[in-house]
């Protein structure tokens, strides 16, 4: 018998499709989901790091699926979102973590970056949101998007140089609730979750294999927590906003952060 705890979390039965799921957040995330019971598609550029998490996953006892793509690639993303319904069935979750974080001062940020960033974060986004939504849509629903935005999408950055990455990450905030509106008929919940600080492959210095000390000690100065977060934190976020029962939570950009934006 299912326990109350579990009839408000579980998503077994139902198959969420998570983008950029080769390393950092994606991973944590796609684990979380697989934990609640959810077969879960991997969707990402990098094919041997994917088989790798593809395996970890289906040890949890639920089905997994590699998907090797590109998520500014519309028709890539068209074929890829195809394969996980064919294979798994309808996706009920999708998760977008795909993300670039171009480095550089603002003055010397090259197009080329500065397109990097708007291309994977925001119309990548828009694109993966767009494939699943409109087959949420014609099955009548329901459904959860959640974006993977940034506390950086909410005020600028002090300790790294990152114009595009916070620029586009404002815009997925907005694409978030403008979403939000526009499904909200269908049942379809548009959400968002802003991470603060998480040692990732983003964040990490690869040369130590760790965050830089000195920035490190800025962020532990700036977060009112004085660390950084550890990634198993940010996994009851997910839960949440896939859950079935958070229903009538949309249009929510939700912080993981350690107090990061409640200065």
């Amino acid at each position: 018998m299912q326990s109350s705890l579990e009839a408000i979390f579980s998503l077994k039965g139902q198959t969420a499709l998570v983008t950029g799921a080769s390393s950092g957040l994606g991973v944590v995330m796609a684990r979380a989901l697989a934990k609640a019971g959810a077969n879960v598609a991997l969707l990402a550029r990098r094919k041997d790091r994917l088989e790798a998490v593809a395996k970890e996953i289906a040890q949890l006892g639920v089905r997994s699926l590699a998907l090797q793509a590109d998520v500014t690639d519309d028709k890539a993303l068209e074929a890829a979102v195809e394969h996980a319904e064919r294979e798994l069935g309808p996706i009920h979750v999708l998760v977008n973590a795909a993300g670039v974080s171009p480095l550089g001062r603002a003055e010397r940020q090259s197009r080329e970056k500065w397109d990097s960033a708007f291309a994977v974060n925001v119309t990548g986004v828009f694109l993966a949101s767009q494939a699943v939504g409109k087959r949420m849509i014609a099955r009548g629903g329901p459904g959860r998007i959640i974006q993977i935005s940034s506390v950086m999408a909410q005020g600028a950055n002090p300790v790294h140089k990152v114009v595009g990455y916070a620029a586009s990450k404002g815009a997925v905030n907005n694409l978030t609730r403008q979403l939000a509106v526009e499904w909200a008929q269908y049942g379809i919940t548009v959400n968002a979750i802003a991470p603060g600080y998480f040692p990732t492959e983003m964040t990490i210095d690869p040369a130590h294999g760790e965050v830089n000390a000195e920035q490190k000690a800025q962020i532990e100065q700036l977060t009112p927590m004085h660390r950084l977060g550890n990634l198993e934190e940010i996994e009851s976020a997910v839960l949440f906003l896939a859950a079935p029962a958070s229903s009538y939570v949309t249009g929510v950009v939700l912080p993981v952060d350690g107090g990061w934006t409640a200065w």
